[in-house]
């Protein structure tokens, strides 16, 4: 299991697997052929659905114009074998053929995999790759799952988790400053500054879940503008657990060494779902992205309280089966509906399965691997119209003004 720096990743939204893993394609190609007299890219399946909506050709067309002129063409309805989000480079001619073609797939939270290679460059750090086996070594040892993160990732951990955690509190803090409508044919408004505003006219537990509501909402509303923000463990799911743990030290105090530990486990807990499943929503659906953040976020609330190894675990649990079965079906290809609200319920749930967790010893009888296994097995499941191609669900019944 490779780096939890490979799941967090900073860049700019609105979708980590359809913006940040091609712009970072184009960059490779680009890059590997700089006399190139143009460049045609094909897209395949859910990129090609979905990918004007999520600024798919604009970002690879930013990067290679820098060389050459760019022309697109578009195959919605061919799905390639490795995974959906499928695009082929290539190199044209002045006389009009191609060459030095290059198939690569971008597999969710920007990172990329070619037919027949092994998933990135970087070497795996984990030994452990599931639960269990991470949580039978917490018992044992009397130490903690952010403890296993920074014995497998080393001392500069802390750094990057740092300067992951300025950008999440950055981003929401921008998200809530700004008002206006989101980019795009559906004429959105932002809501975070106003929610903000009515939460803190509320009292005690409503003003608390209101508070949450807007935070989510400013990271989700920041993405959806193409903002910097934190894939965690994807830009459509990217205000989830910013949300949380900015909530709760906001009203717990909670200092920002104990903020990234809990940044840590939640990067665990993405990393293992990864690893043994998806957090590609064109692969799995949205529960491969908002369930995961979920229950990312429960797992890292669960820690700030003091919940034990069982218990963390089952909040992890939780957050991610009560979105099994989730579908990818955003309206025109935008990440907006129902993706940004999606994060904000998603952030409440995640609060809930932390209190949920807390009120038990922590023992259940369905564990956060078998979770993962049936979450994968669901998503293979699904039909392609319900895997981020908007072709179903909300998005085939929805029209604009």
């Amino acid at each position: 299991m490779k780096s939890i720096k490979e799941l967090y990743r900073i860049g700019n939204g609105p979708s980590s697997s359809h913006t940040i893993g091609p712009r970072k394609a184009a960059i490779q190609y680009r890059d590997e052929h700089p006399d190139a007299h143009s460049f045609q890219v094909t897209l395949y399946g859910s990129l090609a659905a979905t990918g004007k909506g999520h600024m798919t050709d604009a970002a690879i067309q930013e990067e290679l114009e820098k060389v050459a002129p760019v022309e697109f063409v578009w195959e919605p309805q061919i799905f390639l074998p490795l995974h959906p989000n499928g695009m082929t480079f290539r190199v044209k001619q002045a006389d009009g053929s191609l060459s030095h073609e290059w198939t690569v797939f971008s597999v969710g939270g920007g990172a990329l995999a070619e037919e027949g290679k092994p998933q990135g460059t970087t070497p795996d750090i984990y030994e452990m790759t599931t639960m269990s086996q991470v949580q039978a070594w917490c018992e044992r040892t009397g130490r903690g799952y952010w403890e296993y993160v920074a014995e497998c990732e080393g001392e500069d951990i802390w750094d990057y988790l740092a300067e992951i955690w300025e950008t999440m509190k950055a981003a929401v803090e921008r998200g809530l400053d700004t008002e206006g409508a989101l980019p795009g044919p559906l004429n959105l408004r932002r809501k975070a500054a106003s929610y903000h505003v009515k939460a803190l006219g509320y009292k005690d537990s409503l003003r608390s879940r209101g508070l949450v509501f807007a935070y989510a909402l400013a990271v989700s509303e920041e993405n959806a503008s193409g903002g910097r923000i934190v894939t965690a463990p994807t830009c459509g799911a990217s205000g989830v657990l910013p949300a949380v743990l900015y909530h709760l030290q906001k009203v717990k105090e909670f200092s920002d060494a104990r903020i990234l530990r809990a940044l840590a486990t939640a990067g665990l807990v993405g990393n293992i779902v990864k690893c043994n499943a998806s957090i590609s929503g064109a692969e799995a659906g949205c529960q491969a992205e908002v369930g995961v953040a979920c229950s990312m976020a429960s797992a890292a609330a669960s820690q700030l309280f003091g919940g034990t190894p069982a218990q963390i675990e089952y909040a992890a649990e939780m957050g991610l089966e009560h979105h099994l079965g989730m579908t990818c079906d955003p309206v025109c290809g935008l990440v907006q509906i129902p993706c940004i609200e999606r994060n904000a319920y998603a952030a409440a749930r995640a609060l809930d399965s932390n209190l949920y967790a807390t009120l038990t010893d922590g023992r259940h009888r369905v564990s956060f691997d078998k979770v993962v296994q049936v979450m994968k097995q669901t998503g293979n499941d699904l039909p392609s119209l319900y895997k981020e191609t908007s072709e179903g669900g909300l998005a085939k019944h929805y029209e604009t003004v």
